[in-house]
């Protein structure tokens, strides 16, 4: 973890759970976190935990479904930081929703987070690294047990969302091998 002393990582979903335990191990290993969240003001009181160690938090509002604000989230950490060296795909939300009788809106916003969010921060993230010539960046997409098998009755559409997270970080690899990128996801 030395070598990513820092170094800028951009984490979604850091207001709870995973997301906020990565945040806070990459700060203690001395890293720049941009915690990315709808509830920053979760982040936020994080920040304040972290006052003595060797990184920093910072907190920064985002819905990761919106690509506007994912626009702007990336754009604050390139004048900030000059850009993004980790990306850590973590926002995500599961609905009970079967394709049957599953509510379409609840429906809509696991493809939009799932995935689309997944994509857009994806292509700022490798954009972001491209720009600035770093070619040992890393891309880690936090998936589920659901992304590789179908374990559950009325969970379908989630489950296809997380099977989408699968395929789409397979595709990103074989895209960055084709290119002699070093840059890894995981």
């Amino acid at each position: 973890m030395e070598r990513w002393t820092g170094r800028v990582a951009v984490v979604t979903g850091a207001s709870s759970g995973i997301g906020a335990a990565i945040a806070v191990a990459l700060v203690k290993h001395g890293l720049k976190v941009v915690g990315l969240a709808r509830r920053v003001e979760r982040i936020q009181e994080l920040t304040k935990s972290l006052k003595s160690t060797k990184g920093e938090l910072h907190a920064l509002k985002c819905d990761v479904s919106k690509e506007k604000e994912i626009k702007e989230a990336f754009q604050w950490v390139k004048k900030r930081f000059g850009g993004v060296d980790i990306l850590v795909n973590n926002a995500a939300v599961m609905f009970d929703s079967s394709l049957i009788d599953g509510d379409n809106d609840e429906m809509k916003t696991m493809v939009d987070l799932n995935i689309t969010g997944l994509n857009m921060c994806t292509k700022e993230a490798l954009k972001s690294m491209k720009e600035r010539g770093v070619d040992d960046g890393h891309i880690i997409n936090l998936n589920s047990i659901l992304g590789h098998a179908v374990l559950f009755d009325g969970f379908c559409v989630y489950t296809a969302t997380k099977h989408a997270v699968t395929a789409l970080t397979e595709g990103l690899r074989r895209e960055l091998v084709k290119q002699k990128s070093k840059i890894r996801i995981t």
